[in-house]
């Protein structure tokens, strides 16, 4: 499976992401729809934009108990994204759960990634706020193991730890990275980030990029950008 850059079309409404995206004339860009802009325009968003050909990464990050996400991940599968998410800090059974969810009855489905820890996490906060001690790094490859022993494509993760996935669960299982930033730009509020760039060398399969993006004065060029620094 072939690199891409997925926007983070994170707008509070509907006229607002077709504005943006009403600016591609020539490419229709893989796009993430986040919490936003799906509980402010409801599910006839994903059906608006898979309609004007975009690929769509569909970022809810359900985490529940496995019944319940079982249900949610079964509603899901009908929008035809091509790419939804979960915690997988939900275990191994809700993952697991999900995934028979999501698969449709002529066996399809999207691909299925898990967070493993958000890109504004460190290790200071994880300590403090959830009482996890272990180092970072070793919980994030722990949740990414979890992740593949309940069958999922791949996790979402930081770009700096693509390749040690890479190392623990192998090359075909997906890594996801937000927390990317051109080189000199705004780092926002996240702690753990890189360039498209060095996230092409470090081994992301696809990388997220938002405000660097979205809240650029060119947004296209801003694209071509990204695109000209991780694929081509």
């Amino acid at each position: 499976m072939g690199k891409d850059v997925i926007i983070a079309c994170d707008f509070p409404s509907k006229e607002r992401v077709f504005e943006f995206l009403d600016l591609f004339k020539e490419e229709k860009p893989y796009v993430k729809i986040g919490m936003e802009l799906f509980y402010g325009a409801g599910p006839d968003i994903v059906r608006e934009i898979k309609r004007r050909g975009h690929k769509i990464f569909l970022d809810l990050k359900l985490h529940d108990i496995p019944n319940t996400v079982k249900s949610a991940m079964r509603v899901l599968s009908s929008l035809d994204v091509d790419m939804c998410n979960l915690h997988a800090a939900g275990t191994i059974s809700m993952m697991e759960a999900a995934l028979e969810g999501l698969t449709r009855p002529d066996g399809t489905r999207p691909l299925l990634i898990a967070v493993t820890q958000l890109t504004s996490t460190s290790q200071e906060r994880m300590e403090e706020d959830l009482l996890i001690h272990e180092p970072l790094d070793k919980v994030v490859m722990h949740y990414a193991e979890n992740a593949k022993r309940a069958g999922l494509d791949g996790v979402v993760c930081s770009p700096l730890e693509a390749e040690k996935v890479h190392t623990v669960c192998g090359k075909d299982f997906l890594t996801v990275t937000p927390g990317v930033r051109f080189a000199g730009g705004d780092v926002g509020d996240q702690v753990r980030i890189t360039t498209p760039e060095k996230a092409k060398e470090i081994g992301s399969d696809y990388i997220v990029v938002g405000r660097p993006i979205t809240a650029a004065a060119d947004p296209v060029a801003a694209y071509r950008r990204a695109v000209a620094e991780f694929v081509d």
